[in-house]
């Protein structure tokens, strides 16, 4: 049997008695937030392995937590992700210096030999001498691979499209005409933050007027997406299904929460940031077990990782992510080992706005996926003005009846 020291919490040993608990352990658990409080004792210690898990949480290679496990001495390392890189390819970079220090050059000569290459102008050659170099040290793992897993059920995944109401299209083009002047007659950081600005309001009226207008306004049938939600909810429920809800807003969960708890005269779970640790085991628990709520509403970037919620057989994105790892690894709190059914994953669209046509180009880059990581939403502050009115002005067909 082995014996498991969890080093965490107030009561967690320092000096002698951290010694004392290790003399008395096998394995030892923590956190990277302790981890990185602890470092000044914890790398006193030789270990025989230092493992990772969720190793994307130090992708930065300059955050305190990838600087602290750095400093770990170990004759073997280990670090488990299914995320080597969310947004750059210096993430995996940061990854690989961790495991073989050095490997890869210094983050300056990496981001000359490999990253801007690759990033910026999409060159192939580049991004093949990168895997050839990482293959020997990196064990790939797919859900596809019926070696793996051959009981790992299907994911279905379905665009869902969804007309803007005439309320949602009133605003949008009265944004778009006020940020686009502002785009025109402004540059660099602060053009490229006026850009980010206009993206974030545009989704914000995409998903409901009252999430940009920040008023409290009743929800009623003012979004083409919570119309088209509460009809997919009422079949999903109507089957005896479970479902996970995914927004990046806060903001629209919250507004959501009492409307479809009213809506549906049910209990709805809602996980987020700033959830302690204990209410977020207790909310799992109650999902995961029989006769739970069947609607669970999580923030992106809270709720994606980390997370078993096998009872779920629908998965629903309110709004995109332009980086797929990201919604993927979201999608993968119930299309994971331990699911034994189908599993419908839905991804809102509305027809004729930005979120279209952002979509479109991710697909049409689908074929260097592999090879080019984009740069979440940051290459759409690069684009000209021209382009960007293009992307931002609504076509034709986006308002509903």
């Amino acid at each position: 049997t082995l014996r498991v020291y969890a080093h965490h919490g107030p009561g967690r040993g320092h000096e002698e008695a951290l010694e004392a608990q290790l003399a008395n352990a096998d394995i030892v658990v923590t956190t990277y937030a302790t981890a990185t409080r602890d470092i000044d004792e914890l790398e006193q210690y030789d270990w025989n392995r230092v493992v990772l898990d969720e190793a994307q949480a130090v992708k930065n290679s300059l955050s305190q937590s990838a600087k602290a496990v750095r400093r770990l001495r170990a004759e073997h390392r280990v670090a488990l992700t299914g995320t080597p890189m969310e947004n750059r390819l210096a993430e995996l970079w940061s990854i690989m210096d961790f495991l073989n220090p050095g490997i890869l050059g210094s983050s300056e000569l990496f981001r000359t030999r490999y990253a801007i290459p690759v990033e910026r102008h999409g060159q192939t050659e580049p991004a093949e001498r990168l895997r050839t170099i990482t293959r020997p040290y990196v064990l790939r793992r797919l859900k596809t691979d019926p070696h793996i897993i051959n009981d790992l059920p299907d994911k279905i995944e379905i665009k869902q499209y969804c007309h803007l109401t005439t309320e949602q299209a009133s605003l949008y083009q009265s944004v778009v005409d006020d940020m686009m002047e502002k785009i025109e007659n402004t540059e660099g950081i602060e053009r490229r933050g006026n850009v980010l600005a206009a993206m974030t309001k545009l989704k914000q009226i995409c998903n409901h007027p009252a999430q940009l207008m920040h008023d409290h306004s009743p929800i009623g049938r003012r979004s083409g997406k919570v119309i088209r939600l509460e009809e997919i909810l009422d079949e999903i429920l109507a089957e005896g299904d479970q479902v996970l809800l995914f927004t990046q807003f806060t903001e629209f969960a919250e507004l959501l929460l009492p409307h479809l708890s009213a809506c549906f005269d049910s209990d709805v779970l809602y996980l987020h940031g700033k959830t302690p640790k204990k209410r977020r085991d207790e909310m799992v628990q109650r999902f995961q077990s029989d006769g739970g709520p069947a609607i669970f509403l999580l923030s992106l970037k809270a709720g994606g990782t980390g997370l078993n919620l096998t009872a779920a057989t629908h998965v629903v994105h309110l709004d995109r992510w332009w980086n797929p790892a990201v919604e993927n690894q979201a999608t993968d709190r119930a299309f994971r080992i331990g699911q034994r059914r189908n599993v419908q994953v839905r991804k809102f669209i509305c027809t004729g706005t930005l979120e279209e046509k952002i979509d479109l180009v991710i697909e049409e880059k689908k074929a260097l996926a592999d090879l080019v990581i984009t740069d979440g939403e940051r290459w759409l502050t690069e684009l000209s003005t021209d382009a960007l009115r293009d992307m931002f002005t609504l076509s034709e067909g986006a308002v509903g009846e």
